[in-house]
């Protein structure tokens, strides 16, 4: 369903993307973050799933200006190699490249920002701080408490697992006190990545709350 495209940032980089089209005509479009595992296969299932709901659905590979294509599982291995993307992040480097894919496709219609793991923080930075959404989501973002003194542009909806080893239930808390307008999802029981159907940590019965409730969000706002 879905091609790989290179986009170029304002700073005149070039990174790689990942692009899956509806059938029919766009209700819009949805730029999907990445979790720090790459532009890999769930990533990109989600971009065909958002296709299949009626959405342009765009994933850039933020990773690129560090290691180019790089994708990963979620072995224990894999996992600990994946971190080393984190351990310094670039946050206004992979808010170039949201834009870079913002700017893609806002010609097809209203545009909405989701993100999982490190791409909920920069879903919900994005709200803050790009131009040209009309919506975010974002999901398990454990940087999004760093970011909560910053107020959303776009309307913006958070899911967290209660058992997320980290990110504390404090951390939700403090978001939810200083952003009251932002809805704030927090599902028992579920873990850190409890929407990856492909991770040890995939919980079917939140998944199943949060993606419908996701795609509802995006109904509402992106028109």
């Amino acid at each position: 369903m879905g091609q790989d495209l290179k986009l170029k940032a304002s700073d005149g980089f070039e990174l790689g993307a990942y692009r899956a089209d509806p059938a029919g005509a766009p209700k819009g479009a949805i730029v999907v973050i990445q979790e720090i595992f790459g532009v890999n296969h769930h990533i990109r299932s989600v971009c065909d799933r958002l296709a299949q709901e009626g959405y342009v659905a765009i994933a850039p590979s933020i990773f690129d200006r560090i290691e180019p294509n790089f994708q990963s599982g979620y072995s224990p291995d894999e996992v600990a190699n994946a971190r080393k993307f984190v351990a310094n992040p670039d946050y206004p480097a992979m808010l170039r490249d949201a834009q870079a894919a913002i700017d893609a496709v806002k010609s097809v219609g209203p545009v909405g920002i989701i993100g999982f793991c490190l791409g909920g923080s920069i879903a919900y930075s994005a709200a803050t701080k790009l131009t040209g959404l009309s919506a975010a989501v974002g999901y398990y973002g454990g940087a999004i408490v760093r970011f909560a003194d910053d107020k959303p542009a776009v309307p913006t909806q958070l899911h967290f697992g209660e058992k997320d080893a980290g990110i504390p239930l404090s951390d939700v808390e403090t978001i939810k006190s200083k952003r009251p307008e932002v809805e704030v999802f927090i599902y028992p029981g579920a873990q850190h990545g409890f929407h990856c159907d492909e991770r040890a940590s995939y919980d079917k019965t939140s998944a199943d709350i949060a993606w419908p409730r996701s795609l509802e969000f995006f109904g509402k706002h992106l028109r």
